[in-house]
């Protein structure tokens, strides 16, 4: 019945006979995309797509306090002379320097926190990285005291430098732990691993920050993504953006009295 009616469509008009099947087309088409939408349908897609529309549970965010906070010292510094640093710390803290600490030394000592023994105290660390470093010394920090500790290797070890480049020593490892035993159970973080890049005659980057690590009492680490190493260059950056701004302002000004003339 439907075949006769075509082809009497046909022999009638073809130009209505392709009229009515396009017509025909549409409306089907229409009745597709609105039964299975504007997407690919289920049936279509391969195995590793349907896997991929699978919704991956969502990881809550956890608001933990750092009683830890480190920054660079005013002044010069290199190896020979050594480098202040400004700590401010919520709690009494004790900061714990390791001058020439070996890289793998400091990657046994986290990965050790992480396996079974938790590093919370200037001693562990102490012992963690003891002999593999060259000259350790340690600071008493009150609380939220934001006076700079000077720290140096002693002149009679004659240590200059820490050899060319790729070096297997860090030249300052600074370590801040809590130093009342009560605290250490008032908060998830119990130290902060800085690694220090210092200035010497063989690679005369200047002082930055490099690495910091958050260690927490479950034997987590979180590593802090370091933005501003360079004060020095951070401060150069804003007096610039604030030349820039004035700078845009007047031309603006100029601008519209031109406009106003």
């Amino acid at each position: 019945m439907a075949t006769l009616l075509l082809v009497t469509l046909y022999e009638y008009s073809p130009l209505f006979y392709i009229a009515v099947v396009s017509l025909c087309f549409l409306v089907t088409a229409a009745v597709v995309l609105g039964w299975f939408g504007f997407d690919v349908p289920v049936f279509l897609l391969s195995h590793d797509e349907t896997e991929s529309v699978v919704l991956t549970p969502e990881k809550l965010m956890v608001q933990e306090t750092n009683p830890f906070s480190l920054a660079l010292g005013s002044g010069p510094a290199c190896v020979s002379d050594g480098v202040s640093l400004r700590p401010c710390c919520l709690e009494p803290c004790v900061l714990s320097c390791f001058w020439g600490c070996e890289v793998s030394a400091l990657q046994d000592a986290l990965h050790t926190h992480q396996q079974n023994l938790r590093l919370t105290s200037p001693q562990h660390f102490l012992e963690a990285l003891h002999p593999r470093f060259n000259y350790h010394e340690t600071f008493y920090i009150c609380s939220e005291d934001e006076k700079e500790c000077h720290t140096c290797i002693p002149a009679d070890q004659r240590i200059t430098d820490f050899g060319p480049l790729p070096r297997k020593h860090y030249p300052l490892v600074a370590v801040l732990t809590l130093a009342e035993t009560e605290a250490r159970n008032l908060y998830n973080i119990v130290a902060n691993v800085i690694v220090i890049h210092v200035p010497d005659g063989k690679y005369n980057l200047s002082t930055r920050i490099l690495f910091q690590y958050l260690l927490t009492s479950q034997g987590h680490m979180h590593e802090l993504k370091v933005s501003l190493c360079d004060n020095s260059l951070f401060l150069c950056q804003l007096r610039l953006l604030g030349l820039l701004i004035r700078r845009g302002a007047a031309s603006q000004q100029k601008h519209r009295r031109r406009e106003m003339l």
